[in-house]
C-alpha cells in the first residue's frame, strides 16, 4: 500500500472517520508519538495483510495503541483504584499502564468499546500466554515499525515476515532480556508470556 494514500475508513469499526480518529490520536501525543504512531498503522495493516487480518482493524488498533502513552501516573492510578484493575499495577509504571490501563481511556474518552481493538492495546505492552492474532499483529508492529533501530530489530523483521508467531517468541526473548538487564522488575503476565511462548505450548508454532 502506498504510504501516502490517504486511508479511508470503510467498515464502520469505530464512529469516525481516520482523518478524525488521527487528529484525536494526535491531541494527546507530542508529533514524534503520533508520527510512530501512523507507522504502527501502517506496519499493522501489512502484517495483517500477510496473516489474514482485517487490515482496517489492525490499522486503527495501530493507530491507537499508544493513545495512552503520555497521560499521567496520576490519571493511571485513579483508573486502576476506581476500574477494579489489578492493585499490582500500581507497583509498575507507564511502560505497563499505557496499554493496560490506556484502554479505559479509550473508551471513555472516544467511546470505542470494541473488543478486540481494546484487548490489543491492552496487551502491546505486556503480552499474553495466549494471544489474539490482532494482538499479535500489533504487538510486533510496534517493535518492528520502520524507524526502530536497535540492535536485532532487522532479524525481528527478518523473522516475523517470516512467521507472526516466532515474531512474538523473538521479541519476547528480546524484552525480558533487557528487563533482566536493566535490573527493572518484570510483570507478572510478562514473564508468563515468556514462559508461554519460549518454553510453553506456543513454542511448537514459533519453531
Amino acid at each position: 500500500m502506498n504510504q501516502n494514500q490517504p486511508i479511508e475508513f470503510t467498515e464502520q469499526l469505530v464512529p469516525y472517520t481516520h482523518a478524525e480518529l488521527a487528529a484525536k490520536v494526535a491531541a494527546k501525543l507530542t508529533d514524534s508519538r503520533f508520527q510512530h504512531c501512523l507507522r504502527v498503522e501502517q506496519t499493522s495493516r501489512e502484517l495483517a495483510a500477510e496473516n489474514g487480518v482485517d487490515p482496517e482493524l489492525a490499522g486503527i488498533t495501530g493507530l491507537l495503541h499508544d493513545y495512552a502513552k503520555q497521560r499521567s501516573d496520576d490519571t493511571f492510578i485513579k483508573l486502576i483504584k476506581t476500574r477494579g484493575l489489578d492493585p499490582a499495577l500500581l507497583n509498575y509504571g507507564n511502560g505497563v499502564w499505557h496499554g493496560v490501563v490506556g484502554a479505559e481511556l479509550i473508551k471513555d474518552e472516544l467511546h470505542i468499546y470494541n473488543e478486540d481493538i481494546l484487548t490489543a492495546v491492552r496487551l502491546h505492552t505486556v503480552g499474553a500466554p495466549y494471544m489474539p492474532k490482532l494482538a499479535q499483529i500489533v504487538f510486533m508492529a510496534d517493535f518492528i515499525e520502520p524507524n526502530r533501530n536497535f540492535p536485532g530489530v532487522d532479524e525481528a523483521r527478518r523473522v516475523t515476515q517470516k512467521s507472526l508467531a516466532a515474531g512474538v517468541r523473538y521479541q519476547i526473548q528480546h524484552t525480558l532480556a533487557y528487563l533482566v538487564s536493566q535490573g527493572a522488575p518484570v510483570y507478572p503476565q510478562t514473564l508468563a508470556t515468556y514462559n508461554a511462548w519460549v518454553g510453553g505450548v506456543n513454542a511448537v508454532a514459533t519453531n
